[in-house]
């Protein structure tokens, strides 16, 4: 049987505050983990005395749903210009084989409750109100779910795989199994095994795996550290270098600086300039 035509969908706030923050494997390329990792250790089979079906990534392979960080937002002095130089570095080394689908932020001051600190269960309607920043990542789960529903219309694909533990996308899914029974769902949930939960990921979405063909319930640390992009990706005038607060340790990325930008120091004779910053994804 053909191999399966597939793309994925990744839901990027989901995918960093479920996998990389904090991590030392933010400057992750995207394309090697699903096509050399992920996408080969999954054994679907349309019947269970059939061999388990081989998935290829098409052209237009992965789908990345992100908004770029506000300033006003950031943890780091430099987080804003770190995710534009990662963004800049994935989009290179793929060869337009991921592409960026961007959202916003909405920040605006709202009224809340406030949680007692000695009252913890006590009603919302009972709890002082206090003026606070309210923070809200806009268009993700709407430009996924349209993303995803019209590959699966357009007869391109045979399967789409979404990165996601957001039951916003729940809907997405099931309308995709009923309009479009010939594709197949995977569901990737973005979480790393935890010795909180005795060495497994936390628990997948129940909504959203009644909807899947098959779900993988984890990314491991291992997979993550096999599908690093390179210390410095060439390409057009400057090469975007790996952020050196991004290492494990300060300053033990100086020797791969240096060996990376000496090979990228000329091209065709002209000087290329290297962009070093630090923080953010």
């Amino acid at each position: 049987m053909a191999p399966l035509r597939t793309r994925i969908y990744i839901d990027g706030f989901n995918f960093y505050y479920g996998l990389l923050k904090g991590s030392r494997y933010k400057w992750l390329d995207l394309l090697v983990l699903f096509e050399r990792q992920i996408l080969p250790s999954i054994l679907h089979r349309i019947e269970p005395d059939r061999e388990p079906l081989d998935m290829v990534l098409d052209d237009r392979a992965v789908k990345f749903f992100t908004a770029t960080i506000l300033e006003s937002l950031a943890s780091g002095a430099d987080s804003v210009s770190s995710q534009a130089i990662y963004r800049n570095a994935l989009l290179k080394n793929a060869s337009g084989r991921v592409e960026l689908v961007l959202g916003g932020y909405s920040v605006h001051q709202a009224t809340q409750h406030v949680v007692p600190v000695d009252d913890p269960h006590r009603q919302p309607k009972f709890c002082p109100r206090q003026l606070v920043w309210k923070v809200e990542e806009k268009q993700t789960d709407v430009n996924m779910a349209l993303h995803a529903y019209d590959d699966a219309l357009s007869g391109e694909i045979d399967q789409v795989v979404i990165v996601t533990n957001d039951t916003d996308l729940t809907l997405a899914l099931e309308m995709i199994r009923k309009r479009c029974p010939n594709v197949v769902v995977g569901l990737v949930i973005p979480a790393k095994p935890s010795p909180l939960f005795g060495g497994r990921a936390r628990k997948a979405n129940a909504a959203l795996c009644q909807h899947a063909h098959w779900v993988r319930d984890h990314i491991s640390e291992a997979e993550l550290a096999a599908s690093q992009l390179p210390t410095v990706v060439q390409g057009g005038r400057r090469a975007a270098v790996k952020p050196d607060s991004w290492y494990a340790r300060p300053f033990t990325y100086i020797a791969d600086y240096i060996s990376a930008t000496k090979a990228a120091a000329t091209d065709n004779g002209h000087a290329l300039a290297a962009e070093v910053v630090d923080d953010g994804y």
